[in-house]
């Protein structure tokens, strides 16, 4: 079955405060979605909301196809070496071949050199890559990456949008929250600017 997001009415609630409401889209295989908004204004949220982490205050979340989110951490053990600690993530993903889907990854965030390097001695932008390495090891359908080109230099960007256009043209789906113009042809742009709730 090919993967497939759809939201209806959505709106999200943090803290007693409305974040914003009406929020509807789809997406489909091959599709790519840019989420913008100022600081506070739910974008986090929205994608933790997609990835079931959060509930919604109301409307109606549908996705089909697996998951994977790219949060502000990196979420990998740094006292493990790098490739280590990507080879765990891969087997709890249920990913065929876990190795070479991992050394696969490290290779598109150019960090294969750095297999055998712990996690905690790795640069900033070397965790985002690691990260970004730990999403695409995955083969997860849908990619939801919040502010993944934080802390990359002009080459790790290039890295990160050759890594979502091969995502998309083998039929995944990206969602991705972001302050930094990012190269991704024909994908939408959502800004929940547009759903803020009204306040009385």
């Amino acid at each position: 079955m090919s993967p497939a997001l759809a939201l209806t009415n959505v709106a999200c609630r943090r803290g007693g405060r409305l974040l914003f409401t009406g929020l509807s889209l789809n997406a489909s295989a091959g599709g790519a979605l840019v989420v913008t908004g100022a600081n506070g204004c739910g974008k986090s949220s929205l994608l933790r909301m997609i990835a079931g982490l959060l509930s919604p205050f109301a409307g109606d979340v549908q996705v089909t196809g697996r998951i994977a989110l790219l949060g502000e951490a990196s979420a990998l053990d740094g006292d493990r070496l790098l490739g280590a600690a990507l080879n765990i993530w891969a087997k709890l993903d249920g990913s065929a071949d876990e190795h070479a889907r991992v050394a696969a990854a490290l290779a598109d965030v150019a960090l294969q050199d750095l297999a055998d390097v712990p996690v905690r001695l790795l640069s900033t932008g070397q965790r985002r890559r690691a990260a970004l390495a730990r999403v695409i090891a995955s083969g997860a359908d849908l990619w939801l990456l919040d502010e993944p080109a934080t802390g990359l230099d002009s080459a790790s960007v290039a890295l990160l949008e050759a890594a979502v256009a091969r995502h998309r043209s083998g039929g995944g789906i990206a969602m991705i929250a972001t302050h930094q113009p990012l190269d991704l042809p024909g994908a939408a742009t959502i800004d929940l600017a547009l759903f803020r709730a009204e306040v009385a």
